[in-house]
């Protein structure tokens, strides 16, 4: 027995050692923490060096107050303390231990040790506490002292120490001596000095405590700020230094001395308590860095380009300067003169907000469409510069400034007369004549009437301005001619077939160019748009005028909106895989086939139409368009007059104009062909007094907020047209031509209201009449629209009959040419329509 309690306290040896040390450290804990408390107070006192700024009696009471709280503290501790014992260790220990094993295995039999079975069981009692004792872990000191420290001194005592360890010094502990009798006569008599090493603030270095700095070799940053003050009588302590380089040096026994290390060598202080430090500088090197090859353009005409920067400390900024590549231009038409001076373009450089600026890759993102440089030869220089002004300059990179593309052929016409202009201003007077050009014929070249107004009235403007124009005039037309550009590019995006075709001729042009392939998925993705909205468009006329036979004009034609998307996909493809020949070829199919369509729609439209209020919307159309007519005629007198009559002002050349005869204006509308013979003064009264009678009758949407919203517009434009009248009697066609555009501009406001409410109407009626009945039961094949679909309930589109089938799409439209061909010789057929069918012939 005796060995197996041996052999058990052998086993738990180690954790009752543990548990011993864990006692003597909650006893020494309990019993000397205020010892402790008050010694780290004391220590960061002295190192924050409070007795050298206490009157001496103050420093003396608190020093005495301190060693009789150490020594108060350290005799209340010595008198609590008592030492732990290893039988103490070993009841703790047994104490965690289910049943007490350790106790258990001291016991010894007392009844029964002449019976063999109650040997047995006993035995097997102790087997059991052995294999207990044996699984005894450590026991775990108590070292908590909230409720013998209620104020938690101990943690204002830690925390006073671990601050005066970061904001102090532990050799102004040693300063205590000065405060023993005759020790202050010593201070004065003897020097002192202090000295501080300040690094540059972006070298992240700290401070340095020069007093605490043996002699011998030091390394600081090149720029760090040395200070020493000399203490004592003038003379006794020196310094010198060769590490400034500076020309005017002070006297060595000045008492205060502040340079700058600019250069190895050595800062020597001489005299009694004097030091002697060699330093050598750590070079601060000039940033660098390293830009793209090239720039990349982004759909909406920015562009993005690459570049990496590095510094030893980190970069502080970066530009980027973009001046004109002349030698890489090519001078032709508006670009053969020399370029008005201009200044280079300064864009700041994007720099990491947060982390590291010591080595980093950026992206340089900005958008110079409207500048002059843009699509022209540049040289782009990146600089970039570190906190202590150094600057690295990389080598200009030479390429084309990426900007918007106009893939509209007007557009990218009043764009390089933008660029010529703003090259130089002697390019007005080309700029003019290419523009008059233009605009000579504008029925098949201009589609957006308000860019046709807004540039006519550039014209007129610098048509007057040019022999004089100034370089703000210059940037104003610049301006407008960007704006008016614009508008032709993106079009009149209310309309859903203009925009359909806006984005045909864009993505046309763009295959043509040859476009970078993210301004190709980009129109591509416009196409899919205009396609959806145009079809979406067919379906809700359909419902509109379920009796308009818009499916009936073109039998056999018929399309389902998925052959189209796979016609887009095919397309798409073909572009991607460079087949350029092929996609302008379907793409031309796919014109044609949305030009059938507008087609089928109009004839479609037309044999729907009827009642008061679409007979108001077309009347109101006619009067639009007359005075369309009267407004180019007045703006060809006003240039006939500023060429034939260069001296005259503004009013006589209006007089003369007045009197002229329309008649090469026949046929372009019926406001116009009633002009004729008349003054541009009478056809203005006429078209106005046709308005007076339109709002006096009834108009679509009377008492409902957009008949109402209608009926203002048409009021301003009547007001437009009186004050046009009247500018037009006094021969000011400038102010006469800005009146109209007003007008016309009032009425396109005013009919869209109108279809609006018209639009409603026709929708609110037939909700009520065909309520739970399906469109087009009756006759299933004769409703259905040129894409052969059935309108649905709520406007869905379905479709059983498909003029694609399979996926041959190429022989299906070749077989759409045949059809083409075979009507167009049709005698039978109305020569309107063969006409059509022919020049639908031509464009293939």
């Amino acid at each position: 027995m005796q060995d197996q309690q041996n052999s058990t306290l052998s086993a738990i040896a180690r954790p009752l050692r543990l548990t011993l040390l864990g006692m003597w450290a909650e006893r020494l804990t309990r019993a000397f923490w205020p010892l402790w408390s008050v010694l780290l107070l004391a220590l960061s006192g002295l190192a924050f060096g409070v007795q050298d700024h206490l009157p001496l009696e103050a420093a003396w009471a608190a020093l005495v107050g301190a060693v009789l709280a150490t020594l108060y503290t350290l005799w209340r501790g010595l008198r609590a303390f008592r030492a732990p014992t290893r039988a103490e260790a070993l009841i703790r220990l047994d104490s965690r231990l289910p049943g007490q094993p350790i106790a258990a295995l001291t016991d010894t039999q007392v009844i029964g040790t002449d019976d063999p079975a109650s040997l047995i069981v006993w035995q097997a009692h102790r087997a059991r506490m052995a294999a207990r004792a044996a699984q005894a872990r450590a026991v775990e000191p108590d070292l908590k002292l909230a409720r013998r420290d209620p104020f938690a001194l101990r943690y204002v005592a830690l925390t006073a120490f671990v601050m005066a360890m970061i904001f102090g010094s532990l050799w102004r502990v040693a300063s205590v001596q000065a405060l023993a009798p005759g020790a202050g006569n010593e201070l004065a008599a003897g020097p002192a000095w202090e000295g501080w090493a300040q690094p540059p603030a972006y070298t992240g270095k700290p401070s340095l405590y020069m007093n605490d700095i043996a002699e011998g070799r030091l390394e600081l940053p090149i720029g760090t700020r040395l200070q020493f003050r000399l203490y004592g009588e003038v003379g006794e302590l020196t310094l010198s230094e060769t590490v400034s380089g500076r020309t005017d040096v002070p006297a060595a026994s000045e008492t205060v001395h502040d340079f700058t290390l600019n250069r190895p060598g050595e800062v020597v202080i001489g005299g009694t308590g004097g030091r002697t430090w060699t330093l050598s500088t750590t070079p601060d090197l000039a940033p660098t860095v390293t830009p793209g090859d090239s720039a990349e353009r982004e759909g909406d005409g920015r562009f993005t380009m690459d570049f990496a920067a590095r510094d030893d400390y980190g970069v502080a900024a970066g530009q980027v300067s973009i001046a004109l590549d002349l030698p890489g231009i090519e001078r032709t038409y508006g670009l053969t003169m020399e370029p008005e001076p201009r200044e280079a373009v300064v864009l700041d450089l994007p720099l990491p907000i947060t982390g590291d600026r010591a080595e980093f890759t950026e992206q340089l993102v900005d958008d110079l469409s409207e500048h002059p440089f843009a699509n022209l030869p540049v040289a782009m220089t990146f600089t970039v510069t570190d906190a202590a002004g150094q600057q690295g300059v990389a080598e200009p990179v030479k390429l084309i400034l990426p900007g918007r593309r106009f893939f509209d052929p007007l557009a990218a016409a009043l764009i390089e007369m933008r660029r010529d202009l703003l090259w130089n201003r002697e390019n007005a007077g080309r700029t003019t004549q290419i523009l008059k050009a233009i605009t000579h014929r504008p029925e098949e070249l201009i589609r957006n009437e308000r860019a046709y107004l807004r540039l006519r009235v550039l014209m007129r403007d610098l048509e007057v301005q040019k022999a004089s124009l100034s370089p703000e005039a210059r940037d104003t037309f610049a301006a407008e001619l960007w704006e008016i550009a614009l508008m032709v590019e993106e079009g009149d995006l209310a309309s859903a077939m203009e925009r359909l075709r806006r984005a045909q001729d864009r993505l046309d042009e763009a295959i043509r160019n040859g476009a970078e392939q993210g301004e190709i998925d980009e129109l591509m993705q416009e196409l899919r748009e205009a396609l959806n909205d145009y079809m979406r468009e067919l379906a809700e006329e359909a419902e509109r005028n379920p009796d308009s036979q818009l499916s009936q004009n073109m039998p056999g034609m018929q399309m389902s909106g998925d052959q189209l998307q796979e016609m887009l996909d095919e397309l798409q493809r073909l572009m991607e895989e460079g087949r350029t020949a092929e996609a302008q070829e379907l793409m031309e199919m796919l014109r044609q086939l949305m030009e059938n369509m507008q087609v089928a729609q109009g004839e479609g439209q037309g044999q729907g139409q009827g009642g008061p209020g679409q007979q108001a919307m077309r009347e109101l159309q006619d009067t639009l368009r007359g005075q369309q007519g009267l407004s180019d005629d007045a703006f060809r007198d006003l240039q006939d007059g500023q060429e034939g009559n260069e001296g005259q002002n503004p009013g006589q050349q209006g007089q003369q104009g007045e009197g002229q005869q329309q008649g090469e204006n026949e046929g372009q509308g019926e406001g116009e062909g009633q002009g004729q013979g008349q003054s541009l003064a009478q056809r203005q009264q006429e078209l106005r007094d046709r308005l007076g009678q339109l709002q006096g009758g009834q108009l679509p949407g009377d008492g409902s907020e957009r008949g109402e919203e209608g009926r203002r517009q048409l009021d301003r434009a009547g007001r437009a047209m009186e004050e046009a009248e009247d500018a037009l009697r006094e021969g000011d066609l400038s102010g006469a031509l800005d009146r109209q555009a007003e007008a016309m501009e009032a009425l396109r406001d005013g009919m869209q209201q109108f279809g609006e409410a018209l639009a409603e109407n026709q929708q609110q009626q037939e909700g009520n009449a065909e309520q739970g009945q399906e469109f087009g039961q009756a006759d299933p094949n004769g409703q259905r629209d040129p894409l052969g679909r059935e309108p649905g309930n709520s406007a869905r589109i379905g479709s059983d009959r498909n003029m694609l089938q399979g996926e041959d799409v190429y022989r299906r439209a070749q077989d759409l040419l045949d059809e083409i061909r075979r009507r167009s010789g049709d005698q039978a057929r109305p020569e309107g329509e063969r006409d059509y069918l022919r020049r639908l012939l031509d464009m293939f």
